[in-house]
């Protein structure tokens, strides 16, 4: 079974695709060994998309995907959606701009909940983009909540990553974490035919000054308006080259190693839950006048 749909997916079998990610992202029995039966393909990169809320990350992918397609590109797009069901609304909003492509032929599109992970990604990203670099797209974009400090983690799965940001957003600038700063190998200010949006250029890059040292290459700052498709070409431009500059080199494999770090963490935890923690826990502590949580740890 595992095999056959693992073909069927190589072949571009969007139907089997879909398939493979529910299994996936259900934990359908067995479904590891579709993983291991499935042959990734370096050759397709990941565009990671962040930034905060309301920078117009949906609408810059949906003029990405625009260009890619023209250029007879195939495109997966993961798109990374809040489970809270406060934030429906806004969610839907974002995916009404890309429903164009939904019956494009040549992309993909697939919204996942982050099902309460805090990095903004949902817990079985690396596994599903993976079954995405065994199908034969050109590019995968995965578009990330926007959930402000946390959403670092992205950089661990990209080859670029993308951070979108607004003129408006000077005060949100100013306290971003060093790592958000870092993460990205390229800035967008979109909307930046609003005021003041070439003053906050300029003061972005001073702010960058002090990471260009840990950065290979000084860290590119480009004004689009998605939603009249200015600055996208270049955009893209510089995504490529990039992704080029990306091919193979130490954060390649330092990306490797923390995937596999995760996912054997994942593992290992896979049977421990808080609940049966809690009741083992309890016993523990009813037995024992001095109950020691180190020692507790150490037997499990």
């Amino acid at each position: 079974m595992w095999q056959e749909l693992s073909d069927q997916i190589k072949l571009g079998d969007i139907k089997s695709l879909a398939r493979g990610i529910s299994f996936i992202e259900n934990e359908h029995p067995g479904y590891d060994q579709l993983l291991e039966n499935i042959s990734v393909s370096n050759q397709t990169k990941i565009i990671g998309i962040t930034g905060p809320p309301g920078a117009g990350k949906s609408t810059l992918v949906d003029s990405l995907i625009g260009l890619l397609v023209n250029a007879g590109k195939k495109v997966a797009v993961l798109c990374v959606d809040p489970s809270s069901p406060f934030n429906l609304g806004a969610v839907l909003g974002d995916r009404i701009r890309m429903s164009d492509w939904y019956v494009d032929p040549n992309v993909f599109i697939r919204s996942l909940a982050t099902r309460g992970s805090m990095g903004g990604l949902h817990p079985k990203i690396i596994e599903i983009s993976d079954l995405l670099r065994a199908a034969p797209f050109d590019h995968i974009i995965i578009e990330t909540v926007g959930v402000g400090q946390s959403e670092i983690e992205i950089a661990g799965l990209a080859d670029v990553t993308v951070v979108v940001v607004v003129p408006e957003a000077g005060d949100e600038v100013q306290t971003m974490k060093a790592g958000l700063m870092e993460i990205a190998d390229v800035f967008v200010v979109n909307k930046a035919d609003r005021p003041d949006a070439d003053l906050f250029v300029k003061n972005l890059m001073q702010m960058l000054a002090p990471t260009f040292s840990k950065h290979y290459n000084e860290v590119p700052v480009i004004k689009t308006v998605a939603s009249q498709k200015q600055g996208i070409k270049e955009l893209m431009e510089i995504i490529s080259h990039q992704l080029q500059k990306s091919h193979l080199n130490d954060k390649r494999f330092w990306l490797l190693a923390e995937k596999a770090y995760w996912l054997i963490q994942q593992k290992k935890m896979k049977d421990v839950t808080k609940a049966e923690l809690k009741k083992n826990i309890e016993e523990e502590f009813l037995k024992s006048k001095s109950f020691n949580l180190y020692q507790f740890i150490k037997k499990i």
